[in-house]
């Protein structure tokens, strides 16, 4: 059994003095996340951040109201319950995840929370016989249904349509700046840096689990210098390139991924099958590199499909010339 399960009570063993004080601190917690969302991106999306300031307010709103029909009806002592304490009970995505992916992720992670929300006030407004209590866990339950037309006016509000679009247009550079562009960087050296050492190995020996040695090697260690070289190269605060650890995690881990792709194949024992398998992948490799150079660099389709089959070519040539020397 896993530790802390048996620990947990069902929803519908609660009390409704434990469900309003479960209420309480569901909307604490929301309040919580929504300040951590505005001052996450006050800096890049002032507009967006107004929004969640003010999202914030109202179910800081809730949460008073909460407080007072408590106080009426049970005093002024709140149980401690949490939503981790009860079994099967929605959870929330945890902040500093959700935070790292970008502006549309938070929009959307904040549409699931009121959906969730909305759907546990329903469920408790069914559980509680007092009519004040279900009258205001109905009132609740409506007011997060309408809380994503709440944002929609407050976007109107403070993002009209050229706000909404330079801060969308930000946020895709922002992204471009700190996965995109390192990662094809990796894609790139990953790919083609080890097409020489893998197919000379190949051609050279004749041995294909020898060859898939040298590739495993040749990618893990490319991965972690390309890691390494990326994070330590700038660490964002004047280029706003954003985080070096993430950058070094794209750059590290599209590196290894490029070279492993036409090294995995020498795992097969026939080598003429390894290596026919092998170019089909390079194919597709280079391939991927056209694909996002084209659409997230703007790089014209044919000038990226000419550098990098060019560059491609001469490697891949010159392995297997040496390894065939």
């Amino acid at each position: 059994m896993i530790p802390g399960i048996a620990s947990r009570r069902r929803f519908s063993d609660l009390s409704e003095q434990e469900i309003l004080a479960l209420a309480i601190s569901s909307e604490e917690d929301d309040s919580r996340i929504y300040l951590t969302y505005a001052q996450k991106l006050r800096a890049d999306y002032p507009q967006s951040a107004q929004i969640f300031e003010d999202m914030a307010k109202q179910e800081d709103q809730h949460r008073r109201s909460l407080i007072e029909l408590f106080r009426r009806r049970f005093g002024e002592t709140i149980p401690l319950i949490r939503r981790e304490h009860v079994a099967g009970f929605y959870s929330r995505r945890p902040v500093w995840l959700i935070e790292n992916l970008g502006l549309e992720r938070i929009r959307d992670e904040v549409a699931l929370m009121e959906d969730d929300a909305r759907n546990f006030y329903l469920n408790a407004a069914q559980r509680t016989t007092d009519a004040a209590t279900r009258k205001l866990l109905g009132d609740l339950a409506a007011a997060e249904a309408v809380h994503l037309k709440t944002a929609d006016r407050l976007e109107q509000k403070y993002l009209p349509e050229d706000t909404r679009s330079e801060e969308d247009r930000v946020a895709h550079r922002q992204f471009v700046l700190t996965w995109v562009q390192p990662g094809l960087a990796g894609l790139m050296d990953g790919s083609v840096s080890t097409l020489a050492p893998i197919f000379a190995a190949a051609f050279a020996t004749g041995d294909t689990f020898q060859t898939f040695l040298v590739g495993l090697a040749a990618s893990v260690g490319a991965g972690i210098s390309m890691g390494f070289t990326e994070a330590a190269s700038d660490d964002g605060s004047l280029s706003g390139r954003g985080s070096p650890v993430k950058r070094g995690i794209s750059s590290g881990v599209m590196t290894a991924i490029g070279g492993l792709g036409h090294a995995l194949p020498y795992l097969i024992p026939h080598f003429w099958t390894a290596t026919t398998i092998a170019f089909i992948v390079v194919f597709f490799e280079l391939w991927a590199i056209v694909w996002i150079q084209n659409r997230y660099m703007e790089t014209p389709f044919f000038r990226a499909a000419f550098q990098v089959v060019l560059g491609g070519a001469l490697v891949f040539a010159a392995g297997i010339l040496i390894g065939s020397a």
